[in-house]
């Protein structure tokens, strides 16, 4: 991870007097998986939105894999995979039509059988999304970025809404996409999340970064400076329990 994939200079977007983003810079590496964490209004989304081609900056400069977003769009926005939201996909489609629409829009031929069983929803090929659990829509949804190979995905919150074993489900998911060499940027309000998935985390709130580390740096650098939880914390949380009751497995309703 030592080739700079995004690069984010002096960000700023305004709308009118309020500034989301507020001058951020940072740099994602290839084959990295890095979340930017902040509390709601933090100005996550919007920057997600300008490295996505989705909204229009107030000044500064991104790249991506070395293209302007200013200049290279069209470019840009084939080499990256963008998660919808549930409400973006037609909900009486099939899901192999909904992928092969997807196809379509960039222009590559597609099995729709083999990309569902990358997420394993091989056997829903012939469900339509809104017959779909809210785990199996959060993989399909993911699944939709991965059409195009590209080089880079963007999940915004993408485990928000689901229950344990889905959300580990999804983590493992995570963690595969960026086994076959593809970068992943995500925000989420899940520390423990971000914890385990991310390799460093840029936190931003009121439009600016405050910092940008590896978790376990973090949280050292925090320990260092004399933080004590009021709690102590057990080696096992409520989650584990839950866990250890009902299994890992994922279970689709």
């Amino acid at each position: 991870m030592d080739s700079k994939i995004i690069q984010v200079n002096g960000l700023v977007k305004k709308y009118g007097d309020l500034t989301a983003v507020n001058g951020i810079s940072f740099d994602v590496y290839k084959g990295e998986i890095f979340g930017l964490l902040g509390p709601n209004g933090a100005g996550k989304t919007t920057t997600l939105e300008i490295m996505e081609t989705l909204r229009d900056k107030t000044s500064g400069e991104v790249l991506i894999d070395g293209l302007s977003v200013d200049k290279d769009q069209n470019l840009i926005k084939k080499i990256i995979g963008v998660q919808l939201q549930a409400a973006g996909y037609y909900p009486n489609l099939y899901l192999n039509e909904l992928l092969e629409l997807f196809a379509g829009l960039y222009n590559v031929d597609i099995d729709p059988a083999e990309i569902l069983k990358l997420v394993d929803l091989n056997e829903k090929t012939r469900s339509k999304f809104k017959e779909l659990s809210g785990g199996q829509k959060q993989r399909f949804s993911i699944c939709t970025t991965i059409i195009n190979n590209p080089k880079v995905i963007f999940l915004d919150e993408p485990t928000t809404g689901l229950d344990p074993q889905a959300r580990r489900n999804l983590w493992e998911l995570i963690r595969t996409i960026r086994e076959k060499g593809t970068t992943v940027m995500l925000t989420t309000h899940y520390m423990d999340e971000a914890e385990i998935l991310c390799d460093r985390v840029g936190i931003i709130d009121h439009g600016k970064i405050l910092t940008i580390d590896t978790p376990d740096n973090l949280i050292d650098k925090l320990l260092h400076e004399g933080f004590e939880r009021k709690k102590q914390i057990r080696s096992a949380s409520l989650e584990d329990v839950f866990l250890n009751l009902t299994g890992h497995e994922l279970r689709d309703e």
